[in-house]
């Protein structure tokens, strides 16, 4: 399993977008089931694509090959994701729910490899919108690793499939924010059970 240390990524003009991964990183690690550049037909645009990766730093897909980037969706490979586990849907699925446009057909990665290389237009407010959604993720991932007492939080047999899916949206569960937040879900708990103690008495 590679490994990368997460680090958090500052946009001066849009600092409370703070993923950290790169996108370059999403793919390194092993994401999507190497499937997330496939040549597609897009109903937003009406145009076909691909090897639209390449619009992008060479330096972001060195040691990569083509079969973690542009495998057919038909023939995802759950073995080329880090957790090694399938999560997702078709593209189909997110033009039918409208949640692509016409500025990134291929969808959030795609704006966010734009966003990180320096492009700016006018759907970012609303991509970062749905990156901070996943906050439901990550403090689903801690609920787990608190219930496990495990003093390792990386242990990848703890919800493989939200660890997948937190790592597409550019994030990787870090120490630092595990502890602020178990804290936080913990002084709750205290002030539940508190309150309890004192209706019985």
């Amino acid at each position: 399993m590679k490994k990368i240390k997460p680090k958090t990524i500052k946009f001066k003009d849009y600092p409370d977008f703070r993923p950290n991964l790169t996108p370059s990183q999403i793919f390194q690690l092993g994401s999507f089931g190497g499937t997330y550049w496939r040549p597609i037909k897009s109903r937003i645009t009406k145009k076909k694509y691909q090897n639209v990766y390449l619009n992008f730093p060479k330096k972001w897909w060195k040691g990569l090959q083509d079969k973690e980037l542009v495998t057919r969706f038909e023939d995802y490979d759950k073995d080329i994701n880090r957790y090694k586990v399938k999560v997702g849907t078709t593209l189909e699925f997110w033009e039918d729910k409208g949640w692509i446009t016409k500025y990134d057909p291929y969808g959030w990665v795609m704006w966010y490899s734009n966003f990180y290389n320096g492009r700016r237009c006018p759907d970012d407010e609303r991509q970062i919108s749905r990156w901070k959604g996943i906050a439901r993720f990550k403090h689903n991932l801690i609920n787990q690793i608190l219930k496990s007492k495990t003093k390792n939080i990386n242990d990848p047999k703890i919800s493989p499939k939200i660890r997948q899916v937190l790592q597409h949206w550019g994030y990787q569960l870090t120490k630092k924010d595990f502890n602020l937040i178990a804290k936080t879900k913990k002084k709750s708990i205290k002030k539940k059970i508190t309150k309890k103690t004192k209706k019985k008495l």
